[in-house]
């Protein structure tokens, strides 16, 4: 059942850009990102209603206040900047960036943390900045000329470092907030972040097939991080970590297959075969900085 919650949450983050790349074409990302909080607040909300767990106001006060502002920025610019990138980029290129964040984080820990990398997150490092540069080997005049899909490369590096701040201010208050709460206080303070520049009537210009990948989003983190705790209570950790860095891959399958049998409603990848490599490199080092330590134990044995 591991393994099966695991692909589930793959399945969700992989196919996600695909998705709202659809609704993009009707509707803005800042009226996209408060559907998705918006929900996201509905469901949580209901979930601590009925086990009583409601965040209470006393709570809210000094560095916990702080930290809850903070990451509902992080959180709220991220998922407007990664929404805003999807309008220049292919889906494949914004997940072939995603590893970023978890090297950023890795980083940040070093420098705000005092921790210390290890020799095979320094491998995987060193594969990230590679594959990289392979993978973009056919986009200089792009990033020179700074054209949109140039700046719809560092929309997605910024929501990365975004997410980075989310996620550290997340960390610092899971000792003064239950996670679900902490959620749901973020989750409502990104919507009523994006009431003001959101055009809710926006969704009536939506045909069915735009709703449905409209609902996707929206469920889609919920869903997806749902089974990976799923998957982490029922899995190893070193599994998981190992498949879920392979989301790209499955990213890049159903791009490719979406694009081949329906060329009228997805876009071309515009990725060529050495872009591939540089594709696979990036991925190998984000497998190596995750389980590296576990996966050459056992081939060395």
């Amino acid at each position: 059942m591991g393994f099966l919650f695991t692909l589930i949450a793959v399945t969700m983050w992989a196919s996600f850009p695909i998705a709202v790349q659809q609704v993009l074409t009707d509707m803005d990302p800042q009226t996209i990102a408060w559907y998705r909080f918006a929900v996201a607040t509905f469901v949580i909300f209901i979930l601590l209603i009925k086990n009583n767990k409601l965040p209470h106001l006393g709570q809210l006060k000094g560095k916990t206040l702080l930290f809850l502002l903070i990451a509902t920025l992080g959180l709220g610019l991220n998922f407007f900047f990664y929404h805003l990138a999807l309008r220049y980029i292919p889906p494949v290129t914004s997940q072939i960036l995603s590893p970023l964040s978890s090297f950023m984080m890795l980083l940040a820990g070093v420098v705000l943390f005092k921790e210390r990398l290890s020799f095979y997150q320094k491998i995987g490092l060193l594969c990230l900045v590679i594959g990289l540069a392979i993978f973009f080997n056919d986009k200089l005049e792009n990033f020179l000329t700074f054209d949109l899909y140039f700046q719809g490369i560092l929309l997605a590096i910024c929501a990365s470092a975004l997410w980075v701040t989310y996620a550290i201010s997340q960390k610092l208050l899971q000792h003064k907030l239950e996670a679900q709460q902490t959620l749901l206080i973020i989750y409502l303070g990104c919507t009523l972040f994006f009431t003001p520049v959101a055009e809710i009537g926006q969704i009536k210009a939506l045909n069915n097939a735009q709703l449905g990948y409209l609902f996707f989003c929206c469920i889609n983190t919920l869903l997806a991080y749902g089974c990976y705790a799923e998957a982490l209570n029922r899995w190893e950790v070193s599994k998981v970590s190992a498949l879920i860095t392979q989301i790209p891959v499955f990213t890049i399958l159903f791009a490719n297959g979406l694009f081949y049998f329906f060329p009228e409603h997805f876009t071309d990848q515009q990725v060529n075969a050495l872009s591939y490599v540089g594709a696979a490199i990036v991925i190998f080092g984000s497998l190596t900085s995750a389980v590296g330590h576990k996966l050459f134990r056992k081939v060395a044995k």
